[in-house]
């Protein structure tokens, strides 16, 4: 019976692993530094390194386990429903409403799928990446944003939309429950301002349209 039970299980996660091989494919709206376009499974394993990297120099302390968890499972649900950028939902309200639909759908699928195995942890760490309001969610959250922009200033800028000028300059409100992110954040910050000066953009003009728009 034992045997019968694991034997359920790790079908059920034969399943996902199956659903999360999209992810090794389905593609961001960010581009590497050899010029190719970022897969989403890309993003969270540098997520996931940059989280054992920083934890040691977290003024709080942080459950590892639990927060490379969040990290590995807070875009599983785009292996179904897809990756929808930053930008459009910034131009579209209408697009992330639809996107935290068809997430809500995928992250209750996938919890079906696991239901003989651990599918109601899925569930429960998937919305509380969402919610950020634990220490793990909001250390989760700072990492997916610096990421990101980390991404962005290894890429060549005229793979930037001038949108994403701007958005280098707004990471602060996501960081500033951890002075280790605050300074974190402030070097990956200055990176961008040296690459788009180096595009011969202004800097400050960018910055303080930035904070005019987004703060």
């Amino acid at each position: 019976m034992i045997n019968k039970i694991k034997l359920e299980q790790l079908s059920a996660i034969l399943d996902v692993l199956k659903l999360a091989e999209k992810l090794k494919f389905e593609l961001r709206h960010s581009w590497l530094s050899n010029g190719r376009q970022e897969s989403v499974a890309e993003h969270t394993w540098r997520m996931s390194l940059m989280a054992v990297l920083i934890e040691p120099l977290l003024e709080q302390k942080v459950d590892l386990a639990r927060l490379l968890k969040m990290i590995i499972i807070h875009d599983l649900v785009e292996a179904e429903a897809g990756d929808v950028s930053v930008l459009d939902q910034i131009r579209n309200p209408e697009i992330k409403k639809i996107k935290q639909q068809n997430e809500e759908k995928a992250i209750l699928r996938i919890r079906e799928l696991l239901t003989a195995s651990n599918g109601q942890e899925i569930y429960d760490l998937f919305y509380e990446f969402e919610e950020k309001k634990t220490f793990e969610a909001k250390v989760a959250n700072a990492i997916d944003k610096l990421e990101v922009q980390l991404q962005h200033n290894h890429a060549d800028i005229s793979t930037w939309e001038e949108i994403e000028y701007d958005l280098s300059f707004v990471i602060g409100r996501h960081v500033q429950f951890d002075q280790t992110f605050v300074m974190l954040k402030d070097l990956i910050e200055k990176q961008a301002s040296q690459k788009l000066e180096g595009a011969g953009l202004n800097v400050s003009e960018i910055r303080n349209r930035a904070i005019a728009t987004f703060s």
